[in-house]
């Protein structure tokens, strides 16, 4: 039973995390009114400038084809095939949640922890999470328009959302790459704390995503094993197209697990924003895909996460070029 719970501890408590938040929604309500994820975030980040080195990120920005690919994979290959696989249903709230969810950027905090989680290529996951970020805030009205045929105008928060990242994921990673030549030595002494702090942020996210959703999902109990299924499928699909275009282009090992892992990620947040500026008071129903897609896509990039680590960055079957 011991070895069952030390291998699987962290599955185990995905479960424990979302009837917790589903139970006690005061508990993520404390965690958002006081920003408590927000200051974990970026120590989190800061943790990641302390150990990640600066050839690493130079690297990734000469990653050209690969974050073309990544981007584009996000923005235009995602959204598409979630429009295609839910206007095959005859519900509505569904399509028009699949293509909020669909449209959004990758986010900004999970996939870039489960990269690091995994060993990946933290750089190139920053990069991912910047570039679709400030390209979304064009994409989403347009790709919404298209699809969906609405004709309405998004409008999101551009300055809000530009300075979030930076304070968020820049700052941190800069503080702590000034502070690398210092200090950065004691860091692999502590590699394994930092390990269990980023995994108790996911599970905190986790918990705060679902008691802040509680009163939604309670009205889509019936609608959410319809919602569950093809979400988890379009999920899974694009995690595999994603793993095949890495090793399609050739990325090193490092970055493949970077590609494959953070590309699916969709942030909750910008799902949020387009859906009560816009949607919310015709299709109440149509943030539900996005908050299925988040606990779906934390539960299986960090299966994916635990699976790469595992294997170890030699044996990822990249071919060593970008």
């Amino acid at each position: 039973m011991l070895a069952i719970l030390k291998r699987y501890w962290f599955l185990l408590s995905l479960g424990v995390a979302v009837g917790s938040g589903y139970i006690w929604p005061t508990a993520g309500e404390f965690l958002i009114r006081y920003e408590v994820l927000t200051v974990g975030l970026m120590v989190s980040f800061l943790l990641t400038g302390l150990t990640l080195e600066s050839r690493v990120i130079v690297d990734a920005l000469g990653s050209v084809k690969g974050l073309t690919a990544a981007t584009v994979s996000s923005l235009v290959i995602y959204p598409l095939i979630a429009w295609l696989l839910a206007s095959a249903l005859p519900y509505p709230e569904l399509v028009v949640g699949c293509c909020i969810l669909a449209t959004a950027p990758a986010t900004i905090s999970s996939g870039t922890i489960l990269t690091a989680l995994a060993r990946g290529n933290v750089a190139f996951s920053v990069l991912i999470c910047i570039a679709t970020h400030f390209i979304s805030v064009l994409s989403i009205p347009l790709l919404l328009n298209l699809f969906l045929g609405a004709g309405v105008g998004v409008e999101l928060p551009v300055l809000a959302i530009l300075s979030g990242l930076v304070l968020k994921v820049l700052v941190p990673i800069i503080i702590g790459q000034l502070l690398r030549p210092h200090v950065g030595r004691y860091t692999k002494r502590f590699s394994s704390a930092i390990s269990v702090f980023q995994s108790l942020l996911i599970l905190f996210m986790v918990m705060t995503a679902v008691a802040s959703s509680v009163d939604r999902l309670n009205q889509m109990a019936g609608f959410l094993l319809i919602v569950a299924a093809v979400v988890g499928f379009l999920h899974l699909f694009m995690v595999m197209l994603n793993y095949l275009l890495a090793r399609a282009l050739r990325l090193d090992c490092e970055t493949l697990v970077a590609f494959t892992i953070h590309v699916p990620q969709k942030t909750l947040a910008v799902s949020f924003l387009v859906w009560s500026g816009a949607f919310a008071a015709e299709f109440p129903g149509a943030l539900v895909p996005a908050i299925v897609c988040h606990l779906l896509q934390m539960i299986s990039g960090t299966l994916i996460a635990q699976h790469f680590s595992k294997r170890g960055p030699g044996r990822l079957g990249g071919t060593g070029q970008t």
